[in-house]
């Protein structure tokens, strides 16, 4: 059942419970409204969700028997990106070259077997997924209104899976955590080669396209509220929206590419900006008319947020007051430029500091879905290096380093949030991406220490109330194809078979959300030192 139960108004004795039942564990040791973990250890409250994290673009190609027709979804902006000749063999894209529906993981045909593990060997109780929208409407819905149009121009064999692993979903005791948009757009409203090849001149444009794609995106979200909310209670609108504004318009580079990857297009950034700004807060209206059906009996038929990668900025040089200026310029370039306007309507389209409140978008906000992995650090600079954006991109793009393993910053981004917007937080992603790849033991001790720091803030009173890792198994890291394993499980891209493959983490993440806790034996192996 979700925990999702209280009302803005009661949040602050929520929070305080939870400040109360850490002092009550850590005297007494006992669990009095928390879990009693084992032998000990660093408790989470009762109902926090325990996952793993997926998305449909990632996960679902690559079906050891299913014909394409029925597993590939190549109707995306994404699938165009990767798979076209011309994108193939353009320098700008740094795209693996690999086709998805050969090296992805299967999880559209595997997805009941995932689900055994995630419920079996894991423990865990919850689950995060998105929807398609190209899966759901292939072909435009421009001009089509009202439900039962729109459900006669979706693919029905598209609802009937998605309905099948709802199901499958609650009957393995699974809370389903959905996004509704994650990265990819429909090809009809978003040309990905195209506007790759003739930025100018390309027609559809994606969220440059403004009204078009924000009218569009909130209908699908709208629909899908209506055809599963009474399954579904936990809605994302947007995954990580900065990652495809930064990749996609302004600095394609090869960790990170986003269709249409043009370079330095700054009236495109600005007009995707606000367009996925109001694109969120239409997408949440949708979904709160939509989904009117309490699906887990907790009072609450739906709670709408939005899934935001956070990072701390920190300078270079303390001591510099130009690298401490331009750090705090990234930082709010980075995370509250966005946030402040779908939580709180503060609307810097500027991005100058300088924000406007918009009715319209205040209070669109039931939680934020935080993903994190690493922290920044940045030199400061005497000037803007995109000064037809923003004045605040003060830093020296040679020398910004973008791989800090920091665990104890999900602590203090989570506690910032929630004090900053007072609402609940779910980490919705977080994995050892700076990790070395193969070094299981990092991979163990970056978990560890992560939860450990979760289970502080929630003794410290920060309403922290699940946690999702990324990713249940290996899948198609965007550019990189299945080059980055990042799994839970591996996968081998070249088993036809698609055999899943348990890491240490599986173990380790297991006896976290059997005990409800971080246990005594692995706060004791991997200590944290809280201040």
């Amino acid at each position: 059942m979700s925990q999702f139960k209280e009302s803005r108004q009661e949040k602050l004795f929520t929070s305080k419970l939870y400040v109360l039942c850490g002092f009550v564990f850590i005297t007494f040791q006992s669990a009095l409204g928390c879990h009693g973990g084992s032998g000990g250890g660093l408790p989470f409250p009762e109902g926090f969700l325990f996952g793993a994290a997926t998305a449909g673009f990632q996960s679902d190609m690559g079906c050891p028997t299913l014909s394409s027709g029925k597993c590939d979804d190549t109707r995306s902006d994404w699938y165009q990106f990767v798979v076209s000749p011309e994108m193939q063999a353009s320098r700008l894209a740094f795209l693996s070259g690999e086709d998805p529906s050969v090296v992805g993981p299967g999880h559209w045909e595997l997805y009941e077997t995932d689900l055994d593990l995630a419920a079996g060997e894991c423990r865990h109780n919850a689950f995060r997924m998105s929807i398609e929208w190209s899966c759901i409407f292939p072909d435009s819905t421009i001009g089509i209104e009202g439900y039962e149009s729109l459900r006669a121009a979706a693919d029905g064999a598209a609802v009937d899976h998605y309905h099948a692993v709802f199901r499958a979903m609650q009957a393995r005791g699974l809370e389903p955590l959905v996004t509704i948009h994650h990265y990819t757009l429909p090809d009809w409203i978003h040309d990905g080669v195209g506007c790759h090849l003739d930025f100018e001149c390309c027609s559809p444009r994606g969220w440059v396209d403004r009204d078009t794609t924000v009218r569009e995106i909130a209908k699908y979200a709208g629909f899908a509220a209506r055809e599963f909310g009474a399954e579904v209670d936990l809605w994302g609108t947007q995954n990580e929206p900065f990652a495809v504004l930064l990749s996609g318009y302004l600095l394609p580079t090869p960790t990170r590419t986003n269709p249409p990857a043009v370079v330095l297009e700054e009236d495109a950034f600005r007009t995707a900006f606000g367009a996925m700004i109001d694109a969120h807060a239409r997408m949440y209206d949708a979904v709160k008319a939509g989904d009117r059906i309490d699906a887990d009996g907790d009072g609450h038929a739906s709670r709408v947020g939005i899934v935001y990668a956070v990072a701390p900025v920190v300078p270079r040089d303390p001591a510099d007051p130009m690298d401490r200026r331009a750090a705090e310029n990234v930082f709010h370039l980075w995370n509250t430029a966005f946030l402040d306007a779908v939580a709180l309507g503060q609307l810097d389209e500027g991005l100058n500091r300088n924000p406007v409140f918009r009715e319209d978008l205040a209070g669109r906000m039931d939680f934020l879905g935080m993903n994190y992995k690493v922290r920044v650090s940045v030199e400061g600079l005497p000037f803007s290096i995109l000064p037809g954006l923003t004045p605040l991109a003060d830093f020296n793009p040679l020398s910004l380093d973008m791989d800090e393993v920091y665990p104890r910053g999900i602590y203090e981004m989570a506690d910032l949030f929630a004090r900053r917007y007072g609402i609940p937080i779910i980490i919705t992603e977080n994995n050892g991406q700076s990790v070395p790849r193969g070094d299981m033991e990092a991979e163990v001790r970056f978990l560890v220490e992560n939860l450990s720091w979760v289970s502080h803030a929630i003794r410290q009173g920060v309403d922290v109330r699940g946690f999702f890792y990324w990713s249940l198994t290996d899948n198609y890291e965007w550019n990189h194809g299945m080059s980055v394993p990042l799994g839970l499980y591996g996968v081998d891209p070249g088993d036809p078979a698609k055999v899943r493959t348990p890491r240490k983490t599986v173990e380790v993440y297991g006896a976290v959300a059997a005990a409800g806790a971080v246990p005594a034996d692995l706060a004791e192996r991997y200590p944290v030192e809280f201040d």
